[in-house]
């Protein structure tokens, strides 16, 4: 079984080698970028299963590329930052970023979260497809499709994304608390509960682009209810 292909974005060669050397001490491949353009390369030849991304890069923010990658691919992303703040936190979890780790960190801790991120892109059961109304997720082929008059299309969901969309869809009129949604989408994070307010603003809008609006109702006070709105 060939082990999974990290993409190292880091333009200080101590923290990549490091960063390196731990994730093949755990069995995962790795490939080095120092600039943004590189990593684009990389991710356009050789497909990584998972992004390690720098926010401070020479050539291109962090931010920037994370736009860049979002815009054809929903490979994972856990970002890399010096900055603990949690606006910048937000800012790359809404641009579609599946985790945020601050500098310094523990390279133990990089490679338990790689671990969680990438289990949560890929440790789904198999052969299941789960559908309400015009939704459906293909759980072996980690696809989720909106059904249109038009015809059928992808819905282009990251992994935190789809989890979510997964929960949800086990459980139509069920109301989650924001915890909860954290516990199944985040389990590894130390990510804060209102965290999961933009993964949920990144799959209503997704949703929305593709004509399935008004599935996901705010409960004031405890979280989210998938089902449509019908003003009640």
């Amino acid at each position: 079984m060939i082990s999974s292909l990290v993409l190292v974005v880091e333009d200080d060669d101590e923290i990549a080698l490091l960063l390196e050397r731990y994730l093949g001490r755990a069995g995962y491949r790795t490939i080095k970028a120092s600039t943004g353009q590189t990593a684009l390369k990389h991710l356009q030849t050789l497909r990584p299963d998972l992004v390690l991304l720098d926010v401070g890069l020479p050539d291109i923010d962090g931010f920037d590329l994370l736009a860049k990658i979002r815009g054809n691919s929903v490979v994972p992303v856990i970002f890399l930052s010096a900055m603990d703040d949690s606006t910048d936190k937000l800012l790359g979890l809404r641009l579609g970023a599946d985790d945020y780790v601050t500098k310094p960190f523990n390279p133990q801790e990089v490679v338990a979260r790689v671990g969680a991120v990438l289990k949560r892109a890929t440790g789904v059961t198999r052969n299941e497809v789960i559908r309400y109304e015009e939704i459906e997720v293909q759980l072996e082929s980690h696809m989720a499709i909106a059904v249109t008059e038009s015809g059928r299309f992808e819905l282009p969901l990251t992994a935190t994304e789809f989890r979510l969309l997964v929960c949800f869809l086990r459980a139509p009129f069920k109301t989650f608390e924001r915890a909860s949604l954290l516990d199944v989408c985040l389990p590894e994070s130390e990510a804060f509960d209102r965290t999961i307010d933009t993964h949920i603003a990144n799959l209503r809008r997704k949703l929305a682009e593709r004509g399935q609006e008004g599935y996901i109702k705010a409960v004031r006070g405890i979280g989210y209810r998938f089902a449509r709105s019908t003003g009640v």
